[in-house]
């Protein structure tokens, strides 16, 4: 099997998301590393490897140094545990989350360059300064650019000749075990009805003042909220008697809190960080057949207005939440045949399947190479930012999209 290394930015028992969905497929065709980023510990320096699935190893690197991240200080250490990562003479497919691992390519002899980009990163709170940059150098020596959802795309295809949009798709097995209501998990069993629930990471992304409201207008409503606080004060957090916070949950849970909802609810707040998100969760609440209310979000609101319920303030998202707690045996009925038509179009093993088509025939460009052999000459940085023409800050590019652009045509 060719050996596929993926360096990435999130920790793989982190949230069960796009990461893991595709290379717990991609193993039946590469032997896949997973590098995470390092971990402080005050012992001798170390790369911890753990079996996960079949043929997915994790690298976890354990070092003494405390910046975040795959930081500069920690890149000489790094590049030394991940030196016999693969034997010497293989070529192995090099995947990135992050640009910020960038300098690590310098360890190997890529066969081919993958830059997945599941979130416009320069964006998210606490982002490192040199992230544009070397997101820049990435995106001119890849040989491949995946995107997470049309808004990225219409961000990156611009910048790079050889980008695809495979937007995040859904495990619909999974998710259909809500369909039998039933199944709640028995956890939330004493939270009254109606019950409005959110899975995902509450950080900068999650509207707080918007979930407050919605609490304190009517209190008759339960709000469920499943997932780890990242990046945020829990002390900032909404606190009220009909909001319940139920924790970081394994992926193998999620399905069961949705058996036990009403409404479920995608609160996202409207800032830099989300302008380019495309949720996941959305799909997989539609696998579970409940009605949903969003924020306006770009890719939720383009490709399923007519199916999830957007609201822009929150009047309208009160009141579009209670639109759908009143919907009809035949408004149901009609709303769960458009989820089951959307659902049917779209699965993380047809996503995978388009990718691993694209890897085994696209021809190596070698701009790799010829960056790595300009690496070798001079200063790292110097070449990254020799290889920057003009990059965009955020906001620039997301001026220049318009709602036709949400449209863009997936490839997978």
């Amino acid at each position: 099997m060719p050996t596929l290394i993926v360096f990435c930015h999130l920790r793989w028992d982190f949230v069960f998301q796009r990461p893991q969905h595709l290379m717990t497929r991609l193993a039946e065709h590469y032997r896949i590393l997973f590098v995470e980023e390092p971990v402080y510990d005050e012992g001798k320096a170390h790369l911890k490897k753990t079996a996960v699935a079949p043929n997915i190893t994790v690298c976890q690197p354990h070092t003494g140094i405390q910046a975040p991240g795959f930081h500069d200080d920690q890149i000489p250490t790094l590049q030394t545990l991940l030196a016999d990562l693969v034997p010497e003479g293989e070529r192995p497919v090099v995947w990135f989350y992050t640009p910020m691992a960038l300098p690590l390519l310098q360890g190997f002899d890529p066969a081919l360059v993958i830059y997945d980009c599941m979130d416009e990163l320069a964006a998210f709170k606490n982002a490192p300064k040199q992230l544009l940059q070397r997101e820049n150098a990435l995106l001119n020596i890849a040989d491949l650019c995946f995107t997470g959802g049309p808004s990225l795309y219409q961000s990156k295809r611009e910048r790079h000749a050889n980008a695809h949009c495979f937007s995040s798709s859904v495990d619909a097995k999974h998710f259909q075990k809500a369909l039998d209501r039933d199944y709640s998990h028995p956890e939330q069993a004493h939270v009254a009805r109606p019950r409005l629930g959110f899975y995902g990471v509450i950080d900068e992304r999650f509207d707080t003042d918007l979930v407050s409201q919605v609490a304190q207008a009517r209190p008759d409503w339960q709000i469920v909220l499943v997932g780890p606080v990242v990046k945020i004060d829990p002390a900032n957090l909404p606190r009220a008697h009909n909001i319940h916070y139920m924790g970081q949950r394994t992926y193998e849970q999620l399905p069961q809190f949705l058996a036990g909802w009403d409404v479920c609810l995608l609160p996202f707040a409207l800032n830099e960080s989300t302008k380019f998100i495309s949720p996941t969760k959305v799909l997989e609440y539609m696998a579970a057949e409940l009605p949903s209310v969003s924020t306006p979000i770009t890719d939720v609101k383009v490709p399923y207005g007519d199916v999830v319920a957007i609201a822009d303030t929150p009047e309208k998202f009160i009141a579009a939440c209670e639109r759908m707690l009143a919907m009809n045996d035949e408004q149901q009925a009609a709303l769960k045949e458009r989820m089951r038509a959307i659902v049917a179009n779209t699965s993380w093993d047809k996503t995978a399947a388009s990718m691993h088509h694209l890897i085994q025939t696209t021809a190596p460009s070698n701009k790799a190479q010829r960056f790595l052999a300009q690496a070798e000459q001079q200063d790292f940085d110097d070449v990254v930012n020799a290889e920057n023409v003009n990059p965009l800050p955020i906001a620039a590019l997301a001026a220049r999209m318009t709602p036709k652009d949400g449209m863009a045509k997936a490839a997978g």
